[in-house]
């Protein structure tokens, strides 16, 4: 079996889709229509979706009631392979469209609101991607409309208008309004080809599809979002190793102005404690230093050692400049025993000494053995505990892979295996493409890119020079009066900014290579 086609980061543009028309698709298409009291769009929607260039033997439709009222029945004029399923528990899209992939029978997903209207080639110009590699997400071109003269038409004669390539004389002189915040940011980044990780953030379900085969890989959908579910299905698709595309053949009218649209600020509003938890790609709504959320930023791995350094460690990256992280710890917790012993000279000591410093610590997970997967942005493996990092090295070190949109740093210990800080999504792409025998470290570099350093160089210590830099180098003299006043007073200027801070260290890491080093030291 030959392997997928490799994209490097989100560069889609090196797939060569077929041109429309000139194909032959082999795969089975479904597109989920959740619905809930549309039945004034939902039998436009099923007309130019039964006009589809797509062939109907590899088409089904799948109508999902989100418990309307009425219920909701299907019209006259449908594709030939339509059905109905109703939701009989939880309510919303998000949940709608999770419950119609589960009973969906198509190898390809497809979801479509019940308030679009497609053009004739709009099931083809997405399925064309599926056919090339298994982790394409495309998007289509979408425009709002109203659809008041839609309405008085016969949805037959809509079906006939779409199947004869005239979709779009059904709104004449009317302005077609773009979903114009995507368009701005398909724009800055050649339709997402240069974005990088960031394209997640523009995933657009209402026109999107996706292989069944990757969105039960991922996460899917939250069933329990009422609003936001396509921007966290987009982070669940990308942490499966998904790749978003834009196909502008692709193209749909929205039948009104969106709710996204004509209520962005409060939309927002309802959204952001809800994606911020879910979704570590949304730095700018995590900005409050030392909260934690659902899914870290990083994720620390490392296997507990001698209790000494193993809290040293620990205590070194929750004490840094990455506070939105997880350390999970591997050890024996299930020997830490209540049985009558001398305490100091308790056979597992060293064990229970690591165990009751986290076991309340909400940031720590106590673990005995670990799968390697995160659901993490970001995951660090430390191979021992005899290096801890300085405060700003981990910030550094992921402001280093962020600004690249590589895959992994190697960080080389003087004797022994390396520690590993990788992008978690580059290593679901990676093993997504890997066939038996391929070199998964060569695949991830030509996918996504990997670089070496050598750890110490990079900020990190023996544990005991930590240890040294933590509480000596951080002590104070007896307290002056008068000098702690004029503290106070610079802290409070600097805090009204009217006193210029100095550079931190993600600020001088992105200065030009050959300047200064990766934690702004001169070279």
């Amino acid at each position: 079996m030959s392997r997928q086609p490799v994209v490097r980061h989100n560069d889609w543009g090196v797939l060569s889709p077929p041109a429309l028309g000139e194909w032959e698709p082999t795969l089975s298409v479904t597109v989920v229509v959740p619905t809930f009291n549309y039945q004034h769009t939902l039998p436009y929607v099923l007309a130019g979706l039964a006009a589809q260039s797509y062939p109907a033997h590899l088409l089904e439709v799948l109508v999902v009631d989100d418990q309307s009222t009425p219920a909701q029945e299907l019209p006259e004029v449908r594709p030939d392979n339509t059905r109905i399923i109703r939701v009989e528990e939880g309510w919303g899209r998000a949940n709608a469209c999770h419950l119609g992939a589960l009973a969906a029978d198509g190898d390809v997903l497809h979801w479509y609101d019940a308030d679009m209207l497609a053009y004739r080639e709009e099931v083809e110009a997405h399925a064309r991607w599926h056919h090339l590699i298994d982790y394409a997400v495309p998007g289509g071109d979408k425009r709002f409309v109203d659809p008041a003269t839609l309405l008085e038409v016969d949805p037959a004669l809509v079906r006939d208008r779409v199947a004869a390539g005239e979709a779009a004389d059904l709104f004449p002189g009317q302005e077609h309004e773009p979903h114009q915040w995507v368009e701005d940011y398909w724009a800055k980044t050649d339709d997402l080809r240069t974005a990088g990780p960031r394209a997640q953030r523009y995933h657009i379900g209402m026109t999107g599809s996706v292989s069944k085969a990757l969105y039960l890989d991922s996460e899917g959908f939250d069933r329990t979002l009422r609003l936001g579910e396509d921007m966290h299905l987009g982070h669940s698709l990308a942490q499966a190793g998904g790749v978003f595309v834009v196909d502008r053949e692709a193209r749909s009218w929205h039948l009104g102005r969106s709710q996204v649209l004509r209520r962005a600020e409060q939309v927002n509003r309802f959204n952001d404690p809800y994606l911020a938890d879910l979704v570590p790609t949304m730095r700018p709504k995590r900005n409050r230093r030392g909260r934690a959320y659902q899914v870290p930023y990083l994720e620390v791995v490392l296997a507990a050692g001698p209790a000494d350094e193993t809290i040293r460690v620990v205590d070194s990256l929750l004490d840094g400049d990455v506070p939105d992280l997880r350390v999970t710890i591997i050890g024996p917790w299930s020997t830490v025993h209540d049985d009558r012993v001398q305490p100091v000279e308790d056979p597992v000591l060293e064990t229970r000494l690591v165990h009751r410093s986290y076991l309340h610590e909400p940031r720590v997970r106590l673990v005995e053995s670990f799968a390697g997967t995160s659901d993490a942005e970001f995951l660090l493996t430390l191979p021992d505990t005899s290096l801890a990092p300085l405060p700003a090295t981990l910030a550094a070190l992921l402001d280093d892979l962020e600004r690249t949109h590589h895959g992994a740093r190697v960080l080389s210990y003087d004797d022994g295996a390396p520690a590993r800080l990788e992008r978690t999504s580059a290593l679901a792409r990676v093993a997504r493409l890997a066939a038996d025998g391929d070199d998964r470290e060569a695949l991830l570099e030509e996918s996504f890119g990997v670089k070496t350093y050598r750890a110490r160089d990079v900020g990190f210590v023996p544990v005991e020079e930590r240890v040294v830099e933590r509480f000596t180098l951080g002590a104070r003299p007896p307290m002056d009066p008068d000098k702690s006043e004029h503290r106070l007073m610079k802290a409070l200027r600097k805090a009204e900014g009217t006193e210029a801070p100095a550079p931190d260290a993600g600020d001088r890491a992105a200065e030009p290579d050959g300047k200064r080093g990766l934690f702004g030291r001169r070279r």
